[in-house]
């Protein structure tokens, strides 16, 4: 069993003792903290909520609107919705706050408590803290009984977040109903089971082979769009019937694209071709994290925009995109931000933006993706005794390649040329991740085991 509170909000495994997984008793104490930080900080006592649709959310999401009409929080649910829905709910219903059940790309036993501000973004760092402290003091005041919240359901959202997109100057439905393409979809028995098919029809798609759409929460494979969890869609679109697949995680916040034989676009380059796109349209500069490919880099500078790293984590992509008024960003996990529609990871939009891309373009996937510089990432974890200093570690190695470019936003990022590697240590755990990028797998995977090798020399010393 397991529980993990962050300052992004608390998420775990179902059942168990109270404190040591994701109880009904903790799910009631940290809910009862963020309604409380909402109340205190934003003079609004409205907050949206919305889940998705994994075995635990009907449980989870009444112990959650009660505790905050408790609070004498009015309360306006969107039942079964998506991340990104969610997200543009809280705004455009003028609440204080939001909070989506989901436990994104994890197993169907863990379900998790997301926390968002009253523009609908993942809270702050700052603000993470102060909710974690009240829980931990359980700082509470309930309301009396004649101040109790009010409760509405609401199933429109969905339906004002896909005519939103469709809005958008850069999504083109006529072009993309031109194109009559033949898609399949894996929607991993989750959320997108109905949105993702929502969304085709309205951008004018008619045949859509649907995988694994009914919404009942029992994950037919590891829910995370990994290329080695996406096996049964790749075999059944590499029979030649189809023009792509389309696969997105249980809330929908990660996107990730199939070719017309089978083989994987790769996660990493959904970013990249949407923000192709979007610079092809559009001035500006883009954002990915540390760890994401060099590919976005390549693929910005090439249209005379500037490209910007930040630290892992959505706010952090979020904040530097902000900073440096990017007209797109993202994560290399298959999470598209196009602050055009609002700031989150949105699977929704890089549906819409990728297929317009794909129409105009005139080219199959498979070609569009070779149109791209071609990376490769190998991604390694060394796990080391627990009285490593690991932050000496990371110096140590900072002084190492001192004669190199280094970025120390976030771990230590070295770069050698086009080729890179980033070491980020756990914060839970005496592990140090290592992702290393390339032209050729090979070629990552020993820049990485070089690496590896000079942290063990390091420690061996040490000792």
């Amino acid at each position: 069993m397991a529980l993990i509170k962050s300052i992004s909000g608390i998420r775990g495994t179902i059942g168990g003792q109270a404190g040591e997984a994701l109880t009904p008793l903790d799910v009631v104490k940290f809910s009862a903290a963020f309604g409380t930080w909402v109340l205190q900080t934003t003079n609004n006592n409205t907050i949206v909520v919305g889940r998705d649709a994994r075995i635990s959310g009907d449980m989870v999401n009444k112990l959650v609107c009660a505790t905050l009409q408790g609070l004498g929080i009015n309360v306006i649910d969107l039942g079964l919705s998506t991340t990104p829905t969610v997200e543009m709910a809280v705004p455009a219903r003028k609440a204080g706050g939001g909070i989506i059940l989901t436990a994104s790309h994890n197993p169907k036993q863990w379900n998790a408590l997301k926390l968002l501000n009253s523009t609908g973004e993942f809270i702050s760092e700052e603000n993470g803290k102060l909710v974690l402290e009240l829980a931990e003091k359980e700082a509470f005041d309930f309301a009396q009984v004649n101040d109790l919240g009010w409760y509405e359901q609401s199933n429109t959202e969905l339906k004002d977040h896909i005519q939103a997109i469709l809005d958008l100057p850069l999504v083109d439905v006529a072009a993309i109903k031109a194109k009559n393409f033949r898609i399949a979809i894996d929607c991993v028995n989750s959320s997108g089971g109905f949105a993702v098919p929502m969304l085709l029809e309205a951008l004018g798609v008619s045949e859509i082979e649907k995988l694994y759409c009914e919404p009942d929460g029992n994950f037919p494979h590891n829910p995370e769009p990994l290329p080695e969890n996406l096996r049964e869609i790749s075999k059944l679109i590499e029979k030649g019937k189809f023009d792509l697949g389309i696969v997105v995680d249980p809330d929908v916040d990660r996107l990730a694209l199939i070719n017309e034989d089978g083989s994987m676009f790769g996660e990493e380059y959904t970013l990249v071709a949407v923000a192709d796109y979007v610079l092809k349209n559009t001035v500006g500069n883009t954002v990915s994290n540390l760890s994401s490919t060099r590919a976005l880099r390549d693929v910005t500078e090439k249209a005379g925009g500037n490209y910007y790293a930040a630290a892992v984590g959505e706010v952090n992509v979020v904040n530097m995109m902000k900073a440096n008024n990017a007209v797109i960003g993202g994560e290399g996990n298959g999470g598209i931000i196009y602050p055009e529609l609002h700031y989150g990871r949105d699977a929704l939009v890089g549906i819409a933006l990728f297929l317009t891309h794909l129409a105009k373009s005139d080219m199959s996937i498979s070609r569009l993706r070779a149109s791209y510089p071609n990376y490769f990432i190998s991604k390694n974890k060394i796990e080391l005794t627990p009285d490593v200093n690991v932050d000496e570690v990371l110096v140590q190695m900072q002084q190492r390649y001192a004669k190199q470019p280094i970025n120390k936003v976030d771990g230590v990022k070295i770069e050698f040329g086009k080729e890179w590697v980033h070491l980020r240590k756990s914060n839970t755990e005496p592990i140090i991740r290592i992702y290393a990028e390339s032209d050729s797998n090979a070629t990552a995977d020993h820049l990485a085991n070089k690496i590896i090798a000079d942290i063990k020399e390091i420690i061996s010393v040490k000792a």
